[in-house]
């Protein structure tokens, strides 16, 4: 992996510094989803399918999922 740059609002980059690095690695995951589906023309569903397999290896799970979405 590589790193990169993003602007974002000043309460989010706090909070995401703020918080336990495993969280960070979720949320990083979560990013690589999107980022992958925003600059792949890959059929939404190919994309969804690779970013589940990644998320699942780095440990993501529903539950760590509906946890990080419900925060705010």
């Amino acid at each position: 992996m590589e790193t990169i740059t993003i602007q974002v609002e000043s309460h989010l980059a706090e909070a995401y510094q703020q918080i336990d690095p495993q969280k960070q690695r979720q949320i990083q995951a979560l990013l690589n989803i999107f980022l992958a589906k925003a600059i792949n023309p890959k059929p939404l569903l190919e994309v969804m399918e690779t970013a589940s397999q990644q998320a699942i290896a780095q440990g993501m799970t529903p539950e760590i999922l509906e946890t990080i979405l419900a925060d705010e």
